[in-house]
């Protein structure tokens, strides 16, 4: 009797068991789990962004454009600050490797100084993208930025129209080793060296900041007031100059920056500059996490994607 009824009520539990597995959903437990390993955070793809300074508003925007771009596709971005120090930079990669990105976007401080940091990317397999500055060494997959040579020319041709191939000219230069620095240089040259009537009186860095534009404005000012006009290599230097400039009541030099940046506008808008090359930061950002769903996903694309300049006059 015992054991018929020990036999009834090991029957009842395994009733009870199967009951409670045919009302589960099917893939409702193990089916979740892999739709959430196949389709969640594990697939997405994760990009780092070094940037060579926050301080500069075109950075800023730049940074805002590609993070707008990674949210709508889906996309991590994680970013870094150099603070225009390659050490930094080169910490910051390392860093950025530590978190296992799958592509490396990375705005140089110095071209040449970048190549370590670059090396240590091509060491871990991460693709690396170039963003507004190239890079003297490494292995790069692309180089998204405005042709920065013929920005230089188009603030040359400006100037020399406006002067009449004839004047005085100071060139503030941007950070000395940044591609951006030769390149803009390089096209500014191209047209002025071809004047005989134009003459770059003093040719000096102010590193791309708007403090340091102001400084070596004022010492240049202080050894002449022959100035006819400033080509600065972006707007923060061409502001910094333009403040200088006020103070003497040199209100008549002619100002060009070079970036197109909000600060920038509103001063040829008020006729406190005369130009800006403008370059479109935001579209920078966006075309560079394009290109890096594209490498990520295995897909090719060209080793130099432009974006187009604007004169702001």
């Amino acid at each position: 009797m015992v054991t018929w009824l020990k036999r009834i009520g090991v029957l009842a539990v395994l009733v009870l068991l199967v009951s409670a597995c045919s009302l589960q959903k099917p893939g409702s437990s193990d089916s979740e789990e892999s739709k959430g390993s196949e389709g969640g955070s594990d697939d997405t793809i994760k990009v780092g962004l070094s940037v060579s300074t926050l301080n500069n508003p075109f950075f800023v925007t730049l940074r805002d454009g590609a993070q707008k771009a990674a949210e709508e596709a889906g996309m991590e971005l994680v970013v870094t600050n150099a603070q225009n120090d390659a050490s930094k930079q080169l910490s910051g990669v390392e860093d950025l490797m530590q978190q296992d990105i799958d592509v490396l976007l990375i705005n140089p401080t110095d071209s040449e100084a970048v190549t370590s940091a670059i090396e240590i990317a091509n060491n871990n397999d991460v693709p690396v993208i170039t963003v507004d500055r190239s890079a003297d060494g490494g292995e790069v997959v692309t180089h998204i930025a405005s042709d920065n040579v013929a920005g230089g020319e188009m603030a040359g041709k400006f100037i020399a129209k406006k002067l009449g191939n004839s004047g005085k000219i100071v060139e503030l230069e941007g950070v000395p080793g940044a591609s951006a620095t030769r390149e803009r240089g390089k096209g500014f040259h191209n047209i002025v060296d071809s004047k005989d009537g134009l003459k770059i009186i003093a040719s000096q860095s102010a590193n791309f900041d708007r403090t340091e534009g102001l400084n070596v404005m004022e010492n240049i000012i202080q050894s002449t007031k022959q100035i006819d006009a400033v080509f600065a290599h972006n707007d923060e230097m061409a502001l910094g100059a333009v403040q200088a400039l006020e103070a003497e009541g040199m209100e008549d030099v002619i100002v060009v920056g070079f970036d197109g940046t909000d600060d920038g506008r509103k001063a040829v808008k008020d006729g406190r500059m005369d130009a800006t090359i403008a370059q479109q930061p935001t579209l920078i950002g966006e075309k560079a996490i394009d290109a890096a769903k594209k490498v990520a996903n295995g897909k090719s694309v060209e080793e130099f994607i432009p974006v187009e300049l604007e004169m702001i006059k």
